[in-house]
């Protein structure tokens, strides 16, 4: 005897991450009720560059590890710590700029 299996809703998740690990356990026609066209681009492209960092393979390990544990992939935690940099270099620039107007 055949059973129909009852599948879930597509999950809401705004992270890519989440996303991905979500149809990486999940078959998307268990969801075709649920599928919709897109007519529209979903993801809008920021305007970017390619940059290249050349490492020592010890630091690119070290990298690779810590992005495994917080589950990201290494390119992203490479952004995000560039990212935080150029935020509080810009932080200590305004504040130095301050203290010397006084």
């Amino acid at each position: 005897m055949e059973t129909t299996l009852k599948t879930k809703s597509i999950p809401q998740i705004d992270s890519i991450e989440e996303l991905a690990r979500f149809w990486d356990s999940h078959d998307v026609t268990d969801f075709e009720d649920a599928l919709e066209e897109v007519v529209e681009p979903v993801f809008e492209r920021f305007d970017t560059s390619v940059v290249t960092i050349d490492l020592p393979a010890k630091e690119l390990a070290a990298i690779k590890q810590i992005a495994k544990e917080r589950r990201v992939e290494p390119i992203t935690l490479v952004r995000e710590w560039i990212l935080e940099k150029l935020y509080y270099t810009e932080l200590m620039r305004r504040a130095v700029k301050e203290f010397h107007a006084q």
